[in-house]
C-alpha cells in the first residue's frame, strides 16, 4: 500500500534513471562491466528499455559476467518490445548470426527495420546491406539506397562506401563516376577501409576525380593498414608508375593522421 509507506516513511525513494544510467556508462567507459551491469540491472528490473539492452548486450558479450546467450536473448527480446531501438538492433543480430539457434533472417531484418524507423543508424546500414545483396531477403536496390542515404547522413561511413558503389554501379541511380567519389572519400576521411580501398582505385584510373598515383597508394595502404582485402588488388597498380620518392611520399600521408572529414555535407545536387 504506497499510501501507507508514504506515511510511515518507508516509500523507496523514486530512482534518478539518466543519473543511473551515465553513472553506469562511466564505469562501462572504464573498463568497469561487473559494476555498470550491477546498475544496469537494477534499472532493467524496474522496466527501462535501454537498461534492458544494456544487461542483454553485457550476457551476448560477455562483458563483466560469463557470457550467456540464452540470458542476453532474454533481456534484449524485453527491450526490443519495449521499442528500444538499440535492442531491437542487439536482438535482430542475435537472429542473423543464429549463434544459439538457427538464423532467421526475416525476423532480423524486420527488426533492423523497426529500429531504423526509429532512426537508429547501424540497423538503416545493415538493412540496407540485406536489401543490396538479396541473398538472405528480398533484393530491393531502391529500398536499399533509401536506407543507405539516411544511414550515411548520420555519419556512418560503410553506408557512405555503399552509396558509392550504387552511384558507380548505377543501380537505382545514373551511373555517376564523381558523385561515387565524392562518397567514397566522404567514407575514406571517416576511416571505412572498404572507402579506402575504391577512392584509391579510382585514382588510379582517374574515374570520376584526377589520377593521383600517390595520393592513389596512400589511400590503398590506409585500405589495408584497416584490413580491407580488396585493397591488394590494387596495390601493384597503384606502385608500378611511382620511384622510391614517391614511394616514400605516399608512406608518409598514409602514417598521417586522417584529414577532417568536416559536416556532413550532401551530395550533389540535393537541398540541405
Amino acid at each position: 500500500m504506497r499510501w501507507l509507506d508514504r506515511l510511515l516513511g518507508r516509500e523507496t525513494p523514486a530512482i534518478d534513471v539518466k543519473a543511473r544510467m551515465a553513472e553506469a556508462y562511466d564505469l562501462a567507459g572504464r573498463g568497469e562491466y561487473t559494476a555498470a551491469l550491477d546498475m544496469w540491472a537494477e534499472l532493467a528490473h524496474a522496466g527501462v528499455p535501454r537498461a534492458q539492452n544494456n544487461v542483454g548486450a553485457c550476457f551476448a558479450e560477455g562483458l563483466g559476467v560469463e557470457r550467456d546467450l540464452a540470458l542476453a536473448r532474454r533481456w534484449l527480446e524485453l527491450a526490443a518490445g519495449n521499442g528500444d531501438p538499440v535492442g531491437q538492433r542487439n536482438l535482430a543480430a542475435l537472429h542473423f548470426k543464429g549463434e544459439d539457434r538457427a538464423p532467421d533472417f526475416a525476423e532480423a531484418a524486420r527488426l533492423y527495420r523497426a529500429a531504423a524507423e526509429q532512426g537508429d543508424g547501424v540497423s538503416q546500414d545493415m538493412l540496407s546491406w540485406m536489401l543490396l545483396e538479396g541473398e538472405v531477403i528480398e533484393r530491393d536496390v531502391l529500398e536499399a539506397r533509401r536506407w543507405a542515404e539516411a544511414a550515411a547522413k548520420q555519419g556512418v561511413a560503410a553506408a557512405m562506401t555503399r552509396m558509392g558503389m550504387l552511384h558507380h554501379d548505377a543501380l537505382g541511380v545514373p551511373r555517376d563516376p564523381a558523385e561515387a567519389v565524392r562518397w567514397w572519400r566522404r567514407a575514406a576521411e571517416r576511416g571505412d577501409a572498404a572507402g579506402q580501398a575504391m577512392l584509391g582505385a579510382a585514382m588510379i584510373m582517374g574515374a570520376g576525380v584526377e589520377a593521383d598515383p600517390i595520393e592513389a597508394l596512400a589511400w590503398l595502404l590506409r585500405a589495408q593498414a584497416g584490413g580491407s582485402a580488396l585493397a591488394a588488388q590494387y596495390l601493384p597498380a597503384a606502385r608500378n608508375p611511382l620511384d622510391s620518392a614517391g614511394l616514400s611520399e605516399a608512406a608518409r600521408r598514409a602514417a598521417a593522421p586522417l584529414p577532417d572529414p568536416g559536416p556532413l555535407d550532401p551530395p550533389a545536387g540535393q537541398a540541405t
